[in-house]
Order: structure tokens, then sequence, then C-alpha cells
């Protein structure tokens, strides 16, 4: 976040006030993230993918990354 321009902040504080609405808005994804839903923005007019865990039992929602399409998901199984 510390990366972000204000306006980028702005956009990403919008799809995370959707989340809290909504936990099941990102796609669930399969194989080694199958704990992980990512859920697709806009962010300055381009896609931003924004990458989280939803508790169920315990609402809760835990953001892991944030990022453009090109290496997002190399850096997210990287991360796990």
């Amino acid at each position: 976040m510390k990366r972000l321009q204000k306006n980028e902040k702005l956009d990403l504080d919008r799809a995370v006030k959707e989340l809290a609405v909504n936990p099941l808005l990102g796609e669930l994804k399969k194989g080694d993230l199958s704990s992980v839903r990512v859920y697709k923005f806009s962010m300055v007019h381009q896609q931003a993918l924004l990458a989280y865990l939803y508790d169920e039992s315990e609402p809760s929602l835990t953001f892991i990354a944030i990022g453009s399409h090109e290496i997002f998901y190399r850096d997210l199984k990287s991360r796990k």
C-alpha cells in the first residue's frame, strides 16, 4: 500500500468495502491456491487483482496480495 498513489488507494478502498459487504465476490481458485479468493476490480482504469482468504466460521477477511495480472499468480504461489 505504501507504493500506491492516492487515487489508487481510493479504488482499493472501494474494492475492500465491496468485499466487506459480500466476501464471496472473489473467485475461489483451484490447485495450489485452493483456499485463496481473487477479486478483480478497476484501479485507475486498469484491471487489478486482490487476493484474500475468507474464513466463514468466524467471518474475517485476510488480504494477501494486490497487483496486475502479469506476474500476480506466480508471486502469489511463491508467498504460500
